[in-house]
């Protein structure tokens, strides 16, 4: 069987989110007791908790929701990258000593362990970096940060580059565990219609050698 890698961070009521945003909360419905078989949990969360999909619609008005978007970016070969402690901003520089043969999907590891509160100082994508990358062929960038752009961005470059050149993104992945190379990324968004963003169940699969 090939190995494993999940590389989502566990979700709870402690999961840090982006100031202002809405923390993960978890009640109940029902509880399991005379007359009643089942636990039924309701949730109140963020869609950008945790490891997570940005939708077009994210950083365009008119852009599409999460539940319309084409699922093949989320699936399929893609480049684990080093760029541990290089923020503020992950330059060209940072990735181009692993850029040969590139596979269509890159996420990039800049923590040595992912905090376990909120990063203002988290590090970023360059604009150039991410207009690089598509000039690539790259359809997917992902990172183990809450986001493709500083936290104090206003005009979120590096995410209209995205909506330039249509990639997909992934922010706030688990990269702790996970050498460089390549692997199988397994990441697909629910298909929440109108929404700006999903969460996602993010896991690297070893690639099979035949």
């Amino acid at each position: 069987m090939p190995r494993l890698w999940d590389i989502s961070p566990p979700v709870h009521a402690a999961s840090p989110v982006f100031p202002g945003d809405v923390a993960y909360r978890q009640g109940w419905s029902a509880r399991i007791g005379p007359g009643c078989p089942v636990n039924v949990s309701t949730l109140t969360l963020s869609p950008h908790t945790g490891a997570h999909a940005d939708a077009p619609l994210h950083y365009d008005d008119g852009g599409a929701a999460i539940g319309e978007v084409a699922l093949e970016p989320y699936l399929g070969r893609c480049r684990v990258i080093h760029a541990i402690g290089r923020g503020p901003l992950i330059e060209w520089a940072h990735l181009e000593h692993a850029l040969a043969d590139l596979p269509p999907r890159v996420l990039v590891r800049s923590y040595a362990r992912q905090p376990e509160s909120w990063d203002p100082q988290l590090a970023a994508f360059a604009p150039q970096t991410v207009q690089r990358l598509a000039d690539l062929g790259v359809l997917l960038i992902g990172i183990d940060t809450a986001s493709i752009d500083p936290a104090e961005s206003k005009d979120l470059p590096s995410h209209q580059v995205i909506r330039r050149r249509n990639l997909r993104v992934l922010e706030n992945l688990c990269l702790d565990e996970v050498l460089a190379g390549d692997y199988e990324l397994i990441a697909l968004p629910l298909k929440l219609i109108g929404a700006d963003a999903s969460p996602v169940r993010a896991v690297l699969r070893e690639l099979e050698t035949r």
